[in-house]
């Protein structure tokens, strides 16, 4: 992958990583949107991590009037129950887990990589985790949706992974019930995953990046 098509942020000192975050920003946004946050998560002794923040496509997004934008994938109706491209959304989802296989690669253990995303980014994390066939770390989903709960080939390598959902109370985007219907359809599915909810809408918030920081951590000291 190349670096115009990401942002990464290295550990500090020049030490090699030995664990990796990848960070999916949503609709119209870019990998900088992120950029702050990865700046501020804290930087645990046990664990050497390496920020990457990818930048999604240039697609025409219907539900904007066709407007070409930053889009992991074409939002077809904002309905409550988000038709979207998923040809689109898997395409995406596979070009991230090409970044995992990049940084197994290069040496970094899968159970030591983290997987967030933002909205449409959190929806593109979803199908990208559940059908990996490497075992991950966890998944972060941020303010979004499941996407493809009907289509998803989910991978028994990732049955046991450890999900952690945050949404806004107030969020007008991204209705909250859709947070909790990706929350209630992941546990039926056979998977334990963590709701947070926060009061705000469809941002992050000071609480929540704490949060983010200590679930990061409490993963890597697995």
């Amino acid at each position: 992958m190349s670096d115009n098509d990401q942002i990464v942020i290295n550990p500090t000192g020049g030490a090699p990583a030995d664990a990796c975050m990848i960070i999916l920003h949503g609709l119209g946004a870019d990998g900088h949107d992120f950029e702050p946050v990865a700046q501020m998560m804290p930087r645990p002794d046990y664990a050497q991590v390496r920020f990457i923040m990818p930048h999604a496509p240039r697609l025409a997004v219907t539900v904007n009037g066709g407007m070409v934008m930053p889009a992991w994938y074409d939002i077809l109706e904002m309905s409550l129950d988000r038709r979207v491209d998923e040809e689109q959304l898997r395409r995406s989802a596979q070009r991230i887990q090409a970044i995992i296989r990049e940084q197994i690669a290069a040496g970094i253990d899968s159970r030591r990589i983290l997987l967030a995303g933002f909205s449409q980014g959190g929806a593109v994390a979803y199908e990208a985790a559940l059908s990996l066939d490497q075992p991950l770390g966890g998944l972060l989903a941020m303010s979004t949706y499941l996407a493809t709960a009907d289509s998803v080939s989910l991978a028994e390598a990732n049955r046991g992974l450890p999900i952690e959902i945050h949404h806004g109370n107030m969020d007008p985007v991204v209705p909250e019930a859709l947070g909790r219907a990706a929350h209630a359809r992941l546990e039926t599915l056979g998977y334990t995953a963590n709701y947070r909810q926060y009061p705000m809408a469809h941002a992050v918030c000071p609480q929540q990046i704490a949060d983010i920081g200590e679930w990061m951590t409490s993963r890597l000291a697995q």
